[in-house]
């Protein structure tokens, strides 16, 4: 049977810290690799090596999301979710879908916020704030 419905925003939870973000706005991820072209004798390209692997993303979520997170890193004894160490937070998403292949989860392990921005302007309806971190690794099940 052919099912046309894609993944929606509307179908994405994400969990981190035991919790459920229920005010996320949004989640990015990106996983690179270093990779240089060797040159030897005349002006081609001979191979293409490779390098380090990096993992890099940004949460962005609701102020209430943001304070709840905070609250959660104080309570461990930590000064906010900036300064908790990536072997306590991992982050799952999972992306729900109707039909045969209907869910895909990605974890996101070993997760470091590397800071968080907060601020607003007139007239904004609502505080939006965005944590990018790094990672040691994505992993799709």
């Amino acid at each position: 049977m052919f099912n046309s419905k894609e993944f929606e925003f509307a179908d994405v939870k994400v969990s981190l810290l035991g919790a459920n973000l229920s005010g996320l706005r949004g989640l990015t991820y990106k996983k690179s690799q270093e990779k240089e072209v060797v040159f030897g004798q005349g002006n081609e390209g001979k191979a293409i090596q490779r390098g380090n692997k990096k993992y890099e993303g940004t949460l962005m979520l609701l102020k209430s999301d943001y304070d709840m997170l905070n609250r959660a890193a104080i309570a461990a004894g930590y000064e906010d979710i900036v300064d908790v160490p990536g072997k306590l937070i991992q982050i799952a998403c999972v992306h729900k879908k109707d039909g045969v292949d209907g869910l895909s989860t990605v974890f996101i392990l070993n997760v470091e916020f590397t800071e968080a921005e907060d601020g607003m302007k007139q007239n904004d309806k609502f505080k939006e704030i965005s944590l990018p971190f790094l990672a040691l690794k994505i992993r799709t099940v």
